[in-house]
């Protein structure tokens, strides 16, 4: 198995996880502006707000992601013709790491939709069902992607370690 390749396509795979939540970030805020624009009722108008944050924070989410994985693909080379073993060795402490906070995010995330559906329920105002459905959409899309993660992280390092 060609560590390098491997490598270069786990962070190509982080890459298209950034694009995937920038995609999402940016039907997120269409979908703002189009409630702004052709909202009616109150209940549309109170999604505005709530959906422009998600977004926006999406939008960051997704370039903190890129940002991370991007000089990943030119640098792995660079580490591995240098020391390959230190690489691999390098890998997988990162991915260990990966793996616990990882482990965090997959807590918190359904504590914040458990919260949010509490609030859906002691609070059913048109602004605070808003504010709770799109807490809830958002967290709910960002486990799905933070799974895939995993799942590739959990592969990633179990390739590293069998080397």
């Amino acid at each position: 198995m060609d560590i390098l390749k491997l490598s270069t396509e786990w962070a190509k795979a982080e890459l298209f996880s950034s694009k995937i939540v920038l995609l999402f970030s940016v039907i997120v805020l269409l979908s703002a502006a189009g409630f702004a624009v052709w909202g009616k009722t109150v209940m549309a108008k109170a999604f505005v707000v709530p959906m422009i944050v998600a977004g926006l924070f999406m939008v960051a989410v997704s370039i903190g992601l890129y940002a991370a994985n991007k000089p990943r693909v030119e640098q792995f080379e660079k580490e591995y013709s240098a020391n390959a073993d230190s690489f691999i060795k390098k890998e997988i402490a990162r991915t260990t790491k990966s793996q616990g906070e990882l482990k965090m995010v997959f807590k918190i995330l359904p504590a914040i939709i458990i919260v949010a559906a509490i609030l859906l329920m002691l609070f059913p105002s048109a602004n605070w069902r808003a504010i709770t459905v799109t807490l809830i959409t958002t967290a709910a899309f960002l486990m799905i992607v933070d799974s895939h993660t995993d799942a590739r992280n959990n592969a990633y390092r179990e390739q590293l370690i069998q080397l």
